[in-house]
């Protein structure tokens, strides 16, 4: 009897998490003139919403609002590195990130903001003096492990059309 109550426990938890989980069924890939292309589940982020706060790009909205994707480029026009921009333009000390991963092409950082979780990855151009191919996500605090595997495979196919 306690094995099973046990059960249907876990059972209704997954049930409630897999309503909660943006729905995978439709991935498109968003290109833009810059070069930038990049994975996203079109069918969560359903709804166009301007452009982003920074850069040349577009921005999506989840139909409730309550997620964001602002897909961007920005110049490199300094010709600065991954961590070279970071330490320029990140306001704040790079300990209060949780998630803060910089190598030779990219940085990808992550912090929360009023149980908001916020994600940027920029992938920079090969060429000194390229381009940043950038995605910003923000989404619920409450909602993160949801969201992980989305936000993974969304930040792993960001690419540049061309160096």
């Amino acid at each position: 009897m306690r094995g099973s109550l046990l059960c249907s426990c876990i059972f209704l938890a997954l049930v409630g998490l897999a309503k909660e989980a943006p729905a995978q069924s439709r991935w498109e890939t968003y290109s833009d003139a810059a070069g930038t292309r990049v994975e996203f589940p079109a069918d969560v982020f359903s709804r166009e919403s301007g452009r982003p706060e920074i850069g040349t790009g577009k921005r999506f909205t989840t139909a409730d609002g309550s997620a964001q994707l602002s897909i961007y480029t920005l110049p490199n026009s300094r010709g600065q590195s991954p961590a070279g921009y970071l330490k320029a333009n990140m306001k704040g000390p790079r300990s209060a990130l949780n998630y803060d991963r910089v190598a030779r092409n990219f940085f990808a950082v992550s912090t929360n903001r009023r149980d908001t979780v916020l994600y940027r990855r920029c992938n920079f151009s090969v060429n000194r003096g390229g381009t940043m191919h950038c995605i910003d996500l923000a989404y619920p605090q409450s909602e993160k492990r949801v969201w992980d595997s989305t936000v993974t495979r969304i930040s792993r196919s960001l690419r540049p059309l061309y160096s």
